[in-house]
């Protein structure tokens, strides 16, 4: 009996810290889903800071396909920034440290383009931040 107890004990332990972990390695939440073929205009969405754009852009036509993706503030109607321009396929993730209300502007040809906001916690950020490496110019030499 006891072993079977302390069996029952293990198992319990061990249901804890698998949701534990799943819990603390999926704190993104999904705040808004775009995705088209042409050039658009999202809809509103709102965000608390931090948060991140997760991007994917593809194309059957990889040699003639192009994508330009802008952010415009809905309170002003002004450009926040330019955040993608590109020529090729690909995806990535940009980090924003401020939050509000926007739209994204986008312009394409033969694209199609998938954008996913999710707002990230403060203990995030470091995981987004662009890393730096070294290069020649930062080599000293005597």
């Amino acid at each position: 009996i006891l072993y079977l107890m302390k069996k029952n004990l293990l198992n319990i332990l061990l249901i804890f810290f698998i949701a534990f972990d799943a819990s603390y390695a999926d704190s993104k939440e999904l705040i808004k889903q775009f995705s088209g073929s042409g050039t658009a205009v999202t809809t509103e969405f709102e965000v608390r800071a931090p948060w991140i754009l997760d991007w994917r852009v593809n194309s059957e036509y990889q040699q003639s396909m192009a994508i330009e993706i802008s952010l415009i503030d809905s309170s002003t109607g002004f450009l926040s920034g330019l955040i993608i321009q590109t020529k090729y396929v690909g995806n990535g993730l940009k980090l924003f440290q401020e939050g509000g209300k926007y739209r994204f502007r986008i312009s394409s040809t033969l694209a199609n383009w998938y954008l996913k906001v999710e707002e990230i916690t403060e203990a995030e950020i470091e995981l987004y931040k662009p890393k730096k490496f070294l290069g020649i110019e930062d080599l000293v030499f005597w």
